[in-house]
C-alpha cells in the first residue's frame, strides 16, 4: 500500500481515484477545485479530501493529476499551493491529463528540481473505460520511474506502456486522437450514405463490423448515431482541445495531417452551427444530416 494523492475529480478522475483506493488498496487523498465533489468522493470511497493540491500531495508517494488542459495542469502543480510545493523528495508525479508534450517536459524539469520523478501518462478509453477500470495508459519517462509507478497505475488500467522519454506519452495520445478523428468521420459518412441509399443500418453494421471496416467506434457508437443521439461519450469541446494540441505539434515537427485538420474544422461546425459543444464526438453525423 502506498500513500497516493489524486488531483482532479472529473468524469475520468473520480472513478480512477476510486480504483486506486478500492482495487489498489492505497491510502488516497483527493483534491478538486469544487470542494464538494472531493468531499463526496471521500465519503463514498473512504479516503480524505484536502483543501489544496499541496496539502493533498504532502507526504504522498505518488501524486496523480487529471485536469482539463495545460494551464489547468500548471495551476495545480507549479502554481500557488500547487502539488509540487507539497511533494517530498523521491515522490513521483503522474499526469493523466491529455496535454502538450511541451508542458510534460516543463513539469519534468520542475519535478526534477524538487528531487521528484515525473511520468506523463494520458489515457484512452473514455468515461466507460475509467468507470470500469480498463483504461489504456500511454507513458513517457525514464524506465526506473515507470517501473515504480506502473503497479500503482495498474489499479485503473488494462494496458500500461512506456512509450519513450518524457513527452512520449502525450505524443502517443496525439496519434490516438488522429486515428479516432479519421475513423469517426468515416463512420459518419458510411451511416449517412447507407441511410440515403435506403439500407437498414443495423443489418449493414452487423455484417461489415466483422470485416476490415470494423472498429471500436462502429461497435459502440453506430446505434446511437443512427438514432441521432449524441450524449454517450467524449465531448466535442474536449476533442477540439486535443486536436488543437495535435495540430500545434504537427506544425512544430513538420508532420502533414490534412484529414485531421479537416475533421477539426468539421467539429468546429458542430460547435458553431449546431451548438453541439457537449455532444459526443460521433456527432459528426449530425453535421452531414443538418
Amino acid at each position: 500500500m502506498a500513500k497516493v494523492a489524486f488531483i482532479g475529480l472529473g468524469v475520468m478522475g473520480y472513478p480512477m481515484a476510486g480504483y486506486l483506493k478500492t482495487k489498489g488498496g492505497h491510502e488516497v487523498t483527493v483534491y478538486n477545485r469544487t470542494a464538494a465533489k472531493a468531499e463526496k468522493w471521500a465519503a463514498e470511497f473512504g479516503g480524505r479530501a484536502a483543501p489544496t493540491p499541496a496539502a493533498a500531495a504532502a507526504d504522498a508517494d505518488f501524486v496523480f493529476t487529471c485536469v482539463g488542459n495545460d494551464d489547468d495542469l500548471r495551476s495545480v502543480t507549479i502554481g500557488e499551493n500547487g502539488a509540487l510545493s507539497g511533494m517530498k523528495a523521491g515522490a513521483i508525479l503522474i499526469d493523466n491529463t491529455t496535454a502538450s508534450a511541451e508542458v510534460a517536459r516543463e513539469l519534468h524539469a520542475a519535478a526534477s528540481a524538487k528531487g521528484c520523478g515525473f511520468i506523463d501518462a494520458p489515457v484512452s478509453g473514455g468515461q466507460a473505460g475509467a468507470e470500469n477500470g480498463v483504461l489504456t495508459v500511454m507513458c513517457g519517462g525514464d524506465e526506473a520511474t515507470f517501473e515504480k509507478a506502473k503497479p500503482v497505475i495498474d489499479a485503473y488500467a488494462r494496458m500500461v506502456g512506456l512509450m519513450g522519454p518524457v513527452g512520449a506519452g502525450q505524443l502517443t495520445k496525439m496519434i490516438n486522437q488522429i486515428c479516432i478523428a479519421g475513423v469517426v468521420q468515416g463512420l459518419a459518412e458510411g451511416i449517412h450514405f447507407g441511410k440515403k441509399a435506403g439500407l437498414d443500418i443495423e443489418k449493414v453494421v452487423e455484417v461489415i463490423s466483422k470485416g476490415a471496416a470494423g472498429s471500436w467506434q462502429m461497435e459502440n457508437r453506430h446505434k446511437t448515431m443512427n438514432e441521432g443521439k449524441y450524449e454517450f461519450g467524449f465531448a466535442v469541446d474536449w476533442m477540439r482541445k486535443d486536436l488543437d494540441i495535435v495540430l500545434t505539434e504537427a506544425r512544430r515537427n513538420g508532420a502533414t495531417l490534412p484529414v485531421t485538420a479537416l475533421v477539426d474544422q468539421f467539429y468546429g461546425e458542430v460547435q458553431q452551427k449546431l451548438g453541439g459543444n457537449r455532444w459526443d464526438t460521433s456527432s459528426l453525423l449530425a453535421r452531414l444530416e443538418k
